[in-house]
């Protein structure tokens, strides 16, 4: 089977574009979307664009990445980003309570939105309902697209388990914020007595558990309270909620499904694909992240272990263009000089196993992949250019062990990527129109600017794979 090929993902024709106006990050959670975000956001400041990044992820890390102490609600400038070339970068994380309060203070005049935001069950409300997070990050991209200051806003959506939190969180929220439904709340009060009380319980069935901590007639009196607060107001959810539907569908907005190359990941990233389609949202393609290479992949994983074995065990030099050495059938296939993919093999393995040029600690490996051996380094070493006494015999055996080593290292990550490569081709077979950006894997996670341009150089350049046979 043929390796599939995708359209391939122009990243910097899409941030250039000044008819780009908001790019949305969406994906499964653990799969490089904050990050993602984020050098996107630092690559197209430093094109020329003047660029918002609203991010859901509360880790420090980011912040610290950008330079910035703390991220909170309000906008903040990136130094060092886009200087001299009109460029600006500035940095936001959602505070879900604070955005909600912002929407009540701004709809509400000052007493009544005093008295909505005492409410302790509006506090509950705010703090911990289902879909509060999707709605409230909506809600404050709406407003960010309000106000004008940025020519491009890129969003990283809340990790969800599924594609459906996202997309319907607003209409969600906003059904159970509408007037009627506050109604059936009020109704109890009207009824009084048990038959009230019942007929509370029913008509708060939905809500989530922060609500049920509010008890007997406590209850009843705070949400009378805060539904004559927010009676007036409650149609105005269901406005803004089709209004950022609608920004969410203008040809203006881009969304870029981010995901792994893992078989969970990609699963999702499909199901986010057909949904985005579904509802007619503009789907600009997939990122790809953590993709592993090799510099020497004309050498199969199958020639490596073969080669390996045969060092194992006569401790012999092996020669890769002798038919009696291959043990692989489909050797004749391979064009690449044998002496060439073999010395690339090792050489690649070699870099890849030594810590003294990977500073950066254990690459960032998906669950089932490999790890460098924890006494590579040392085997590195000549044996008879440390111990005078050591014969040139027990040098040649100790470098055999090591090539052998090193083939198989270079197999698994061969292995590897031959899983990785079927992952996305089942993508690719399903999905042959979306266009792709693959990112090769960084050896550590991203701590600072120059691990976001990296990531932005990764996403702009698109990664060769050597088609092979498997």
């Amino acid at each position: 089977m043929g390796m599939d090929v995708a359209p391939q993902l122009d990243i910097d024709v899409l941030l250039d574009d000044p008819q780009t106006r908001i790019v949305v990050c969406c994906g499964s959670g653990g799969v490089g979307k904050t990050t993602t975000a984020a050098a996107l956001g630092v690559r197209a400041a430093e094109r020329g664009r003047k660029v918002v990044v609203l991010t859901i992820d509360p880790a420090r890390r980011l912040a610290q990445s950008m330079g910035i102490h703390a991220l909170d609600n309000i906008p903040r400038r990136v130094e060092g980003i886009g200087d001299g070339n009109g460029g600006e970068l500035h940095a936001m994380m959602l505070d879900m309570k604070r955005t909600f309060d912002e929407f009540v203070e701004a709809h509400a005049d000052p007493e009544r939105a005093r008295a909505i935001l005492a409410n302790p069950f509006y506090q509950s409300l705010s703090a911990g309902f289902a879909g509060t997070q999707e709605y409230m990050a909506m809600e404050k991209l709406g407003q960010l697209r309000a106000r004008d200051e940025w020519d491009l806003i890129i969003v990283d959506t809340p990790p969800s388990r599924s594609a459906l939190d996202f997309l319907d969180a607003p209409k969600r929220l906003g059904s159970f914020l509408d007037g009627k439904f506050i109604k059936v709340l009020m109704a109890p009060a009207k009824v009084g007595g048990k038959a009230g009380m019942k007929f509370l319980n029913v008509g708060v069935s939905m809500m989530t558990g922060t609500v049920s901590k509010v008890l007997g007639g406590q209850l009843m009196r705070d949400v009378q309270t805060f539904a004559a607060a927010m009676d007036t107001m409650f149609g105005g959810f269901r406005t803004r909620a089709e209004a950022t539907y609608r920004l969410l569908q203008a040809p203006g907005t881009a969304f870029l499904v981010v995901a792994a190359p893992e078989r969970d990941a990609l699963r999702e990233a499909a199901y986010f694909v057909e949904r985005l389609a579904a509802d007619q949202m503009p789907l600009a393609g997939l990122v790809l992240n953590r993709v592993h290479g090799s510099g020497a992949e004309q050498l199969s994983a199958e020639r490596a272990l073969a080669a390996a074995e045969i060092l194992s065990l006569t401790g012999d030099p092996v020669d890769p263009a002798d038919p009696d050495d291959a043990a692989d059938p489909d050797d004749a296939a391979d064009t690449a000089d044998p002496d060439d993919a073999l010395a690339n093999a090792l050489a690649t393995a070699a870099e890849e196993s030594d810590p003294a040029k990977n500073d950066a600690g254990t690459e960032n490996l998906a669950e089932g992949g490999f790890v460098d051996p924890p006494s590579g380094n040392a085997q590195a070493r000549n044996p008879s250019a440390a111990d005078p006494d050591v014969s040139p015999t027990s040098a040649d055996s100790s470098a055999e062990r090591l090539a052998a080593g090193l083939l198989r290292l270079h197999a698994e990550r061969m292995q590897v990527l031959g899983r990785e490569q079927r992952t996305h081709d089942r993508f690719t077979a399903l999905h042959p129109e979306v266009p792709v950006a693959q990112v090769a894997a960084l050896p550590g996670d991203v701590h600072d600017l120059a691990g976001l341009r990296a990531i932005g150089d990764r996403l702009a350049v698109p990664l060769e794979r050597t088609k092979r046979a498997g």
